[in-house]
């Protein structure tokens, strides 16, 4: 313990030291939770335990006031079998509840208490931390796709979200409207190969290039296929403006709405 720390225990001894270094504010998300641990542990792929069966839990720490000593004391907690085990960390110093569960999770980590979980045999991610950002990585009610949604519904369109335009094609649009029969998709920008924004990955550069070129292919034959059925289909990538890019739908919707209604071909 250093000067500056036995300085504070010393002072414990008098009161205890103030709840904002131990005890979490009230009414808090499970969301607000996770984060604190997230960003306290460096990251999420630092949080793992090894538990009995070899397989690997996410850990939490928690902090105990010990009303006798005035003593903080560190646990790390994770699930197994139904239980909750807590295993001592060690004790930690600081006046605000997120230096002490930094701390704690520095302790955790040079004792080889947590870390990685490792990657499944034959994993195609270069580490965990890019295995767990891909996974997380969302395939539907992404910011841009809510953003232009939002738009839309203003101008007082309808449509439908996350649906097959075409009966018996496994093909998702992100939006569909029915009656114009327009299929929209909002490509990401890595995944489908953006010319502008999308760069060669350094690592299983061959997965990777093999992967968004599928992609690109997959993303060609849907559009053969509504064209061959009678639809529009409309292509917007993630970093486009979401006003300039509902204005572009919104246009053909109309357009494809107007021309049913006068029957032209």
């Amino acid at each position: 313990m250093n000067d500056a720390a036995e300085s504070r225990q010393m002072g414990w001894r008098d009161k205890p030291p103030p709840e904002r270094a131990w005890r979490g504010r009230q009414g808090r998300t499970r969301k607000a939770i996770v984060a604190e641990q997230d960003r306290a542990a460096g990251g999420r792929e630092g949080r793992y335990v090894k538990r009995k069966d070899g397989d690997y839990a996410l850990a939490s720490i928690t902090l105990k006031l010990l009303p006798r000593t005035r003593r903080i004391r560190a646990y790390l907690r994770w699930s197994e079998d139904g239980r909750s085990p807590a295993l001592y960390v060690g004790e930690v110093d600081h006046l605000t509840r997120a230096a002490n569960l930094e701390q704690a999770w520095r302790i955790a980590k040079d004792r080889g208490l947590v870390g990685e979980r490792p990657l499944p045999e034959g994993s195609w991610a270069s580490s965990p931390a890019t295995r767990s950002t891909m996974r997380g990585n969302r395939g539907r009610d992404t910011a841009p796709e809510l953003r232009i949604r939002s738009l839309l519904h203003r101008e007082g369109l309808r449509y439908r979200v996350s649906a097959r335009p075409l009966p018996g094609v496994r093909r998702t649009a992100d939006l569909v409207f029915t009656r114009a029969r327009v299929a929209v998709f909002v490509d990401g920008c890595f995944w489908h190969g953006c010319p502008d924004h999308c760069r060669p990955a350094r690592t299983n550069s061959d997965f990777w290039r093999a992967k968004i070129d599928g992609n690109r292919a997959r993303d060609a034959q849907t559009d053969q296929f509504l064209a061959e059925a009678g639809w529009r289909a409309i292509r917007i990538w993630e970093h486009e403006d979401p006003v300039q890019a509902a204005g572009r739908i919104a246009a053909v919707v109309r357009d494809f709405a107007a021309r049913d209604d006068h029957n032209v071909p």
